[in-house]
Protein backbone atom coordinates (compact mmCIF):
# COMPACT_ATOMS: atom_id res chain seq x y z
CA UNK A 1 0.00 0.00 0.00
CA UNK A 2 0.89 4.03 -0.59
CA UNK A 3 2.17 5.67 2.28
CA UNK A 4 -0.41 8.42 3.44
CA UNK A 5 0.40 11.68 2.80
CA UNK A 6 1.74 12.61 6.30
CA UNK A 7 4.06 9.98 6.39
CA UNK A 8 7.10 11.82 6.56
CA UNK A 9 10.93 10.83 5.90
CA UNK A 10 11.56 11.00 9.38
CA UNK A 11 8.49 9.07 10.30
CA UNK A 12 9.52 6.24 7.68
CA UNK A 13 12.46 6.35 9.19
CA UNK A 14 10.94 5.84 12.54
CA UNK A 15 8.41 3.50 10.84
CA UNK A 16 11.28 1.52 9.60
CA UNK A 17 13.08 1.04 12.99
CA UNK A 18 9.79 0.19 14.79
CA UNK A 19 9.08 -2.60 12.44
CA UNK A 20 12.49 -4.17 12.72
CA UNK A 21 12.21 -4.61 16.43
CA UNK A 22 8.84 -6.08 16.40
CA UNK A 23 10.26 -8.56 13.98
CA UNK A 24 13.69 -8.93 15.87
CA UNK A 25 12.48 -9.04 19.41
CA UNK A 26 8.79 -9.39 19.67
CA UNK A 27 7.46 -11.54 16.74
CA UNK A 28 10.36 -14.52 17.12
CA UNK A 29 9.26 -14.63 21.17
CA UNK A 30 4.88 -14.75 20.50
CA UNK A 31 4.74 -18.48 20.68
CA UNK A 32 6.51 -19.00 23.96
CA UNK A 33 4.50 -15.69 25.43
CA UNK A 34 1.47 -17.18 23.73
CA UNK A 35 2.04 -20.06 26.29
CA UNK A 36 2.93 -18.15 28.90
CA UNK A 37 -0.21 -15.52 28.52
CA UNK A 38 2.13 -12.47 28.77
CA UNK A 39 5.56 -11.05 27.79
CA UNK A 40 8.57 -11.10 29.01
CA UNK A 41 9.45 -8.57 31.72
CA UNK A 42 12.47 -7.69 29.47
CA UNK A 43 10.54 -7.08 26.52
CA UNK A 44 9.05 -3.89 27.79
CA UNK A 45 12.55 -2.66 28.48
CA UNK A 46 13.85 -3.69 25.15
CA UNK A 47 11.06 -1.73 23.91
CA UNK A 48 12.10 1.38 26.01
CA UNK A 49 15.27 1.57 24.65
CA UNK A 50 14.21 0.92 21.20
CA UNK A 51 11.63 4.14 21.55
CA UNK A 52 8.50 2.36 20.97
CA UNK A 53 7.42 3.36 24.40
CA UNK A 54 5.77 6.84 25.06
CA UNK A 55 7.02 8.38 21.58
CA UNK A 56 3.84 10.96 21.63
CA UNK A 57 5.01 12.14 25.26
CA UNK A 58 7.54 15.52 25.39
CA UNK A 59 10.76 14.81 26.28
CA UNK A 60 10.66 16.86 29.40
CA UNK A 61 9.08 13.77 30.77
CA UNK A 62 11.85 11.10 29.51
CA UNK A 63 9.31 10.17 26.81
CA UNK A 64 10.09 10.06 22.74
CA UNK A 65 8.88 14.03 22.21
CA UNK A 66 7.07 12.81 18.88
CA UNK A 67 3.30 13.34 18.59
CA UNK A 68 0.36 10.94 18.19
CA UNK A 69 1.17 10.11 14.67
CA UNK A 70 4.52 8.76 15.74
CA UNK A 71 2.44 6.45 18.11
CA UNK A 72 0.13 5.33 15.45
CA UNK A 73 3.00 3.87 13.60
CA UNK A 74 4.11 2.14 16.85
CA UNK A 75 0.88 0.60 17.46
CA UNK A 76 0.02 -0.35 13.73
CA UNK A 77 3.18 -1.98 13.05
CA UNK A 78 3.31 -4.23 15.89
CA UNK A 79 -0.20 -5.26 14.58
CA UNK A 80 1.15 -5.58 11.33
CA UNK A 81 3.67 -8.25 12.61
CA UNK A 82 1.42 -9.84 14.28
CA UNK A 83 3.11 -9.70 17.30
CA UNK A 84 0.53 -8.14 19.90
CA UNK A 85 1.64 -9.49 23.58
CA UNK A 86 3.17 -6.20 24.55
CA UNK A 87 0.05 -3.89 25.70
CA UNK A 88 1.81 -0.26 24.51
CA UNK A 89 -1.55 0.84 23.46
CA UNK A 90 -2.79 0.54 26.62
CA UNK A 91 0.21 1.26 28.22
CA UNK A 92 1.69 4.31 25.95
CA UNK A 93 -1.59 5.16 24.03
CA UNK A 94 -3.87 5.60 27.05
CA UNK A 95 -2.24 5.32 30.55
CA UNK A 96 0.74 7.60 29.94
CA UNK A 97 -1.63 9.83 28.44
CA UNK A 98 -3.97 10.23 32.14
CA UNK A 99 -1.05 11.09 33.49
CA UNK A 100 0.53 13.65 31.26
CA UNK A 101 -2.96 15.24 31.37
CA UNK A 102 -3.85 15.09 34.82
CA UNK A 103 -1.19 13.85 37.45
CA UNK A 104 0.71 16.37 39.27
CA UNK A 105 4.21 17.37 38.05
CA UNK A 106 5.44 15.70 40.69
CA UNK A 107 4.04 12.73 39.32
CA UNK A 108 4.68 13.18 36.07
CA UNK A 109 8.32 13.54 36.40
CA UNK A 110 8.65 10.22 38.87
CA UNK A 111 6.56 7.93 36.36
CA UNK A 112 6.66 9.03 32.92
CA UNK A 113 10.13 8.38 32.56
CA UNK A 114 10.11 5.14 33.64
CA UNK A 115 7.20 4.39 31.68
CA UNK A 116 9.29 5.50 28.77
CA UNK A 117 12.04 3.19 29.78
CA UNK A 118 9.75 0.40 30.11
CA UNK A 119 10.75 0.09 33.81
CA UNK A 120 7.19 0.80 34.76
CA UNK A 121 4.14 -0.74 33.22
CA UNK A 122 0.49 1.31 32.94
CA UNK A 123 -2.87 -0.35 32.97
CA UNK A 124 -5.86 0.87 32.85
CA UNK A 125 -8.73 -0.53 35.06
CA UNK A 126 -12.15 0.08 34.20
CA UNK A 127 -14.27 -2.61 33.63
CA UNK A 128 -16.08 -4.49 35.90
CA UNK A 129 -18.08 -7.98 35.78
CA UNK A 130 -21.31 -5.96 35.55
CA UNK A 131 -20.28 -2.50 33.98
CA UNK A 132 -18.37 -2.87 30.67
CA UNK A 133 -18.94 -0.16 28.15
CA UNK A 134 -21.32 1.85 30.75
CA UNK A 135 -18.71 3.56 32.54
CA UNK A 136 -21.48 5.03 35.30
CA UNK A 137 -22.80 1.48 36.21
CA UNK A 138 -19.35 0.80 38.13
CA UNK A 139 -19.46 -0.01 41.21
CA UNK A 140 -15.45 0.13 42.78
CA UNK A 141 -16.19 2.46 45.71
CA UNK A 142 -13.45 4.81 47.13
CA UNK A 143 -13.62 6.05 50.47
CA UNK A 144 -11.51 8.80 52.16
CA UNK A 145 -9.65 7.64 55.44
CA UNK A 146 -7.77 10.30 57.07
CA UNK A 147 -4.78 11.16 54.28
CA UNK A 148 -5.57 8.07 52.60
CA UNK A 149 -8.57 6.41 50.27
CA UNK A 150 -9.75 3.08 50.83
CA UNK A 151 -10.85 0.98 47.34
CA UNK A 152 -13.39 -2.22 47.19
CA UNK A 153 -14.04 -3.88 44.18
CA UNK A 154 -13.19 -5.58 41.33
CA UNK A 155 -12.01 -4.95 37.70
CA UNK A 156 -11.94 -7.54 34.63
CA UNK A 157 -10.14 -8.07 31.14
CA UNK A 158 -7.56 -5.84 32.52
CA UNK A 159 -4.65 -5.67 29.89
CA UNK A 160 -1.27 -5.62 31.67
CA UNK A 161 -2.63 -6.34 34.88
CA UNK A 162 -0.54 -8.74 36.06
CA UNK A 163 3.12 -6.98 35.46
CA UNK A 164 1.74 -3.49 35.66
CA UNK A 165 3.07 -1.36 38.36
CA UNK A 166 1.37 1.68 37.98
CA UNK A 167 -2.91 0.91 37.03
CA UNK A 168 -5.14 3.83 36.69
CA UNK A 169 -8.06 3.04 38.69
CA UNK A 170 -11.71 4.27 38.00
CA UNK A 171 -13.89 4.04 41.06
CA UNK A 172 -16.88 6.02 42.44
CA UNK A 173 -16.50 8.60 45.34
CA UNK A 174 -20.10 9.59 45.35
CA UNK A 175 -22.46 6.74 44.42
CA UNK A 176 -25.34 9.10 44.14
CA UNK A 177 -23.71 11.83 41.95
CA UNK A 178 -23.68 9.49 38.77
CA UNK A 179 -21.14 10.75 36.48
CA UNK A 180 -20.35 13.22 38.83
CA UNK A 181 -19.74 10.91 41.79
CA UNK A 182 -17.05 8.90 39.67
CA UNK A 183 -13.14 9.54 40.17
CA UNK A 184 -9.64 8.67 38.78
CA UNK A 185 -6.96 7.03 40.85
CA UNK A 186 -3.47 6.22 39.55
CA UNK A 187 -1.99 3.49 42.09
CA UNK A 188 1.70 2.40 42.47
CA UNK A 189 1.17 -1.12 43.16
CA UNK A 190 4.44 -1.81 44.93
CA UNK A 191 3.19 0.98 47.56
CA UNK A 192 -0.07 -0.26 47.96
CA UNK A 193 -1.42 -3.48 50.38
CA UNK A 194 -5.17 -5.70 49.61
CA UNK A 195 -4.46 -5.59 45.71
CA UNK A 196 -5.32 -9.08 44.55
CA UNK A 197 -4.47 -9.61 40.91
CA UNK A 198 -6.26 -12.92 39.21
CA UNK A 199 -4.84 -15.53 37.02
CA UNK A 200 -4.28 -14.94 33.89
CA UNK A 201 -7.87 -14.92 31.50
CA UNK A 202 -8.78 -17.52 28.30
CA UNK A 203 -8.83 -15.84 25.72
CA UNK A 204 -9.89 -16.79 21.88
CA UNK A 205 -7.11 -14.45 20.50
CA UNK A 206 -4.40 -12.50 21.90
CA UNK A 207 -3.45 -15.30 23.97
CA UNK A 208 0.36 -13.70 24.37
CA UNK A 209 -1.48 -10.74 25.79
CA UNK A 210 -1.35 -10.14 29.73
CA UNK A 211 -4.95 -10.14 30.77
CA UNK A 212 -6.43 -10.56 34.35
CA UNK A 213 -8.82 -9.43 36.82
CA UNK A 214 -8.02 -7.34 39.55
CA UNK A 215 -9.39 -7.26 43.50
CA UNK A 216 -9.31 -4.33 45.30
CA UNK A 217 -9.49 -5.55 49.00
CA UNK A 218 -9.68 -2.37 51.25
CA UNK A 219 -6.86 -0.96 48.73
CA UNK A 220 -5.54 2.19 50.67
CA UNK A 221 -4.26 4.65 48.85
CA UNK A 222 -2.75 7.63 49.47
CA UNK A 223 -4.54 11.06 49.06
CA UNK A 224 -2.45 11.98 45.96
CA UNK A 225 -3.19 9.29 44.16
CA UNK A 226 -6.50 10.99 43.12
CA UNK A 227 -5.79 12.26 39.52
CA UNK A 228 -6.79 15.89 39.31
CA UNK A 229 -6.49 16.42 42.89
CA UNK A 230 -10.45 17.25 43.19
CA UNK A 231 -13.34 14.10 43.70
CA UNK A 232 -15.59 13.66 40.65
CA UNK A 233 -13.64 14.44 37.80
CA UNK A 234 -12.66 11.30 36.61
CA UNK A 235 -15.68 10.71 34.40
CA UNK A 236 -14.53 14.16 31.99
CA UNK A 237 -11.01 12.80 32.48
CA UNK A 238 -12.54 9.59 30.84
CA UNK A 239 -14.17 11.95 28.17
CA UNK A 240 -11.33 13.83 27.31
CA UNK A 241 -9.13 10.65 26.50
CA UNK A 242 -11.53 8.06 25.00
CA UNK A 243 -11.58 9.59 21.96
CA UNK A 244 -7.97 8.92 21.59
CA UNK A 245 -8.41 5.79 22.95
CA UNK A 246 -11.20 4.91 20.16
CA UNK A 247 -8.57 6.42 17.16
CA UNK A 248 -6.07 3.78 18.53
CA UNK A 249 -8.66 1.29 18.65
CA UNK A 250 -9.51 2.07 14.65
CA UNK A 251 -6.24 2.31 13.71
CA UNK A 252 -5.06 -0.91 15.31
CA UNK A 253 -7.88 -1.93 12.98
CA UNK A 254 -6.75 -0.64 10.72
CA UNK A 255 -3.11 -2.26 10.53
CA UNK A 256 -4.65 -5.55 10.68
CA UNK A 257 -6.74 -5.51 7.81
CA UNK A 258 -4.24 -4.20 5.61
CA UNK A 259 -1.99 -7.25 6.16
CA UNK A 260 -4.94 -9.65 5.64
CA UNK A 261 -4.77 -8.14 2.43
CA UNK A 262 -1.34 -8.42 1.56
CA UNK A 263 -1.77 -11.81 3.01
CA UNK A 264 -4.12 -12.72 0.51
CA UNK A 265 -2.92 -11.19 -2.65
CA UNK A 266 0.43 -13.31 -2.21
CA UNK A 267 -1.81 -16.54 -1.61
CA UNK A 268 -3.94 -16.19 -4.15
CA UNK A 269 -1.67 -15.17 -6.69
CA UNK A 270 0.40 -18.62 -5.63
CA UNK A 271 -2.39 -20.56 -5.25
CA UNK A 272 -4.11 -22.21 -8.81
CA UNK A 273 -7.88 -23.48 -9.34
CA UNK A 274 -8.46 -25.30 -12.25
CA UNK A 275 -5.10 -24.52 -14.22
CA UNK A 276 -5.01 -20.81 -13.44
CA UNK A 277 -4.32 -18.62 -9.83
CA UNK A 278 -6.45 -18.09 -7.93
CA UNK A 279 -6.14 -14.34 -7.99
CA UNK A 280 -7.58 -14.33 -11.60
CA UNK A 281 -10.77 -15.58 -10.68
CA UNK A 282 -13.72 -12.99 -10.71
CA UNK A 283 -15.32 -13.79 -7.33
CA UNK A 284 -11.34 -13.64 -6.12
CA UNK A 285 -11.22 -10.13 -7.99
CA UNK A 286 -14.52 -8.41 -6.64
CA UNK A 287 -13.80 -9.71 -3.00
CA UNK A 288 -10.62 -8.16 -2.69
CA UNK A 289 -11.57 -4.97 -4.72
CA UNK A 290 -13.96 -4.99 -2.32
CA UNK A 291 -11.60 -5.33 0.65
CA UNK A 292 -9.32 -2.62 -0.68
CA UNK A 293 -12.11 -0.13 -1.01
CA UNK A 294 -13.19 -0.20 2.28
CA UNK A 295 -9.44 -0.18 3.67
CA UNK A 296 -8.88 2.95 1.57
CA UNK A 297 -11.87 4.79 3.27
CA UNK A 298 -10.94 3.67 6.55
CA UNK A 299 -7.23 4.83 5.98
CA UNK A 300 -8.85 8.49 5.20
CA UNK A 301 -11.26 8.98 7.66
CA UNK A 302 -8.33 7.74 10.07
CA UNK A 303 -6.13 10.44 8.49
CA UNK A 304 -8.96 12.72 9.06
CA UNK A 305 -9.37 12.07 12.40
CA UNK A 306 -5.54 12.19 13.52
CA UNK A 307 -5.15 15.74 12.35
CA UNK A 308 -8.37 16.56 14.51
CA UNK A 309 -6.50 14.99 17.75
CA UNK A 310 -3.29 16.60 17.01
CA UNK A 311 -5.33 20.05 16.69
CA UNK A 312 -7.20 19.46 19.60
CA UNK A 313 -10.50 19.14 17.78
CA UNK A 314 -11.82 15.78 17.62
CA UNK A 315 -15.13 15.38 17.80
CA UNK A 316 -16.33 12.10 20.29
CA UNK A 317 -18.66 11.58 17.71
CA UNK A 318 -16.46 11.49 14.53
CA UNK A 319 -14.03 9.38 16.84
CA UNK A 320 -16.94 6.65 17.58
CA UNK A 321 -17.43 6.93 14.00
CA UNK A 322 -14.12 5.89 13.00
CA UNK A 323 -13.75 2.87 15.90
CA UNK A 324 -17.07 1.74 14.33
CA UNK A 325 -16.71 1.93 10.85
CA UNK A 326 -12.46 0.64 11.14
CA UNK A 327 -12.93 -2.24 13.31
CA UNK A 328 -16.49 -3.39 11.58
CA UNK A 329 -14.69 -2.82 7.84
CA UNK A 330 -11.49 -4.60 9.54
CA UNK A 331 -13.95 -7.87 10.63
CA UNK A 332 -15.47 -7.92 7.19
CA UNK A 333 -12.03 -7.79 5.26
CA UNK A 334 -10.54 -10.55 7.85
CA UNK A 335 -13.47 -12.34 7.19
CA UNK A 336 -13.56 -12.28 3.51
CA UNK A 337 -9.77 -12.62 3.07
CA UNK A 338 -9.46 -15.97 5.10
CA UNK A 339 -12.57 -17.52 2.98
CA UNK A 340 -10.33 -17.27 -0.21
CA UNK A 341 -7.58 -18.85 1.57
CA UNK A 342 -10.10 -21.81 1.21
CA UNK A 343 -8.95 -24.47 4.61
CA UNK A 344 -5.09 -22.86 4.78
CA UNK A 345 -7.29 -20.15 6.64
CA UNK A 346 -8.54 -22.43 9.26
CA UNK A 347 -5.33 -23.28 10.41
CA UNK A 348 -2.96 -21.54 13.13
CA UNK A 349 0.10 -21.48 10.87
CA UNK A 350 -1.35 -18.74 8.31
CA UNK A 351 -1.16 -15.36 9.15
CA UNK A 352 -4.76 -15.43 8.36
CA UNK A 353 -5.56 -17.34 10.83
CA UNK A 354 -4.14 -15.52 13.94
CA UNK A 355 -5.58 -12.36 12.72
CA UNK A 356 -9.13 -13.68 12.47
CA UNK A 357 -8.63 -14.70 16.07
CA UNK A 358 -7.11 -11.42 17.17
CA UNK A 359 -9.72 -9.28 15.44
CA UNK A 360 -12.65 -10.37 16.95
CA UNK A 361 -12.01 -8.04 20.23
CA UNK A 362 -11.86 -4.53 18.05
CA UNK A 363 -15.65 -4.52 17.54
CA UNK A 364 -15.79 -4.92 21.65
CA UNK A 365 -13.06 -2.68 22.80
CA UNK A 366 -12.56 0.84 24.13
CA UNK A 367 -16.64 0.90 23.86
CA UNK A 368 -18.70 -1.94 21.79
CA UNK A 369 -19.81 -0.71 18.14
CA UNK A 370 -22.92 -0.96 19.35
CA UNK A 371 -22.24 1.84 22.14
CA UNK A 372 -20.67 3.75 19.44
CA UNK A 373 -23.71 3.87 17.58
CA UNK A 374 -25.56 4.77 19.84
CA UNK A 375 -23.30 7.95 20.81
CA UNK A 376 -23.59 8.84 16.83
CA UNK A 377 -27.16 8.92 17.24
CA UNK A 378 -27.30 11.03 20.08
CA UNK A 379 -24.97 13.56 17.55
CA UNK A 380 -27.77 13.49 15.40
CA UNK A 381 -30.42 14.20 17.73
CA UNK A 382 -32.53 17.71 17.84
CA UNK A 383 -34.66 16.59 20.87
CA UNK A 384 -31.54 15.92 22.95
CA UNK A 385 -30.89 12.90 25.06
Amino acid sequence: MQDPAWMTPDMAYFRDTIRKFCERELLPNEPRWEAQQHVDREAWLKAGQAGMLCCGIPEQYGGGGGNFLHEAIAFSEQARALAPGLGNAVHSGIVAHYIHAFASEEQKRAWLPRMASGDLIGALAMTEPDAGSDVQAIRTRAVRSGDDYLITGSKTYISNGTQAGLICVVAKTDPEAGARGISLFAVETEKVTGLRRGKPLQKIGLHSQDTCELFFEGMRVPASALLGGVEGQGFYQLMAELARERVIAGLVAIACADRAIEETVTFTANRKVFGKPLIKMQNTRFVLADCATKLSLAQAFFAQCAQRLLDGHLDPAEAAKLKYFATDSCGQIVDACLQLHGGAGYMAEYPIARLYQNVRIHRILAGSNEIMRELIARSLDPLGA
